[in-house]
């Protein structure tokens, strides 16, 4: 029986000069265990992870298929904050009735939502 999301991964195909400085340094997530070739952000359940894959070649040619969401609790603040970084946005606030939303690209072009519930 399937009980729960226990986390989600992003392959790349060059973790080290691109994603995990992204995701580390910019969006400013701690890492719990870095490995050559893999870093987990969190504990599990609910950990989000990065890695180095073989299969996995250049920019995502279909960003918008899966996306990983954060949470925030400011999330016009973490959008300006992004931005004043240089993190291209691919739509800004989303207001919806229960959560806002804004979408952005990692450096290999993977969607990334911020969320801030009601």
């Amino acid at each position: 029986m399937i009980k729960g999301l226990s986390g989600a991964t992003i392959w790349s195909e060059d973790l080290t000069n691109k994603l995990l400085p992204f995701y580390r340094d910019t969006l400013g997530l701690k890492p719990h265990l870095e490995t050559d070739g893999f870093v987990l952000f969190g504990n599990p359940p609910g950990a989000f992870a990065l890695g180095t894959h073989s299969e996995v070649k250049g920019q995502n040619a279909d960003p918008a298929r899966h996306m990983v969401g954060f949470l925030t609790d400011d999330i016009e603040s973490e959008v300006g904050r992004l931005k004043a970084k240089g993190v291209e946005f691919v739509s800004d606030l989303e207001k919806f009735p229960q959560v806002t939303v804004a979408t952005l690209k990692d450096p290999e072009g993977n969607y990334i939502q911020l969320l801030q519930f009601v």
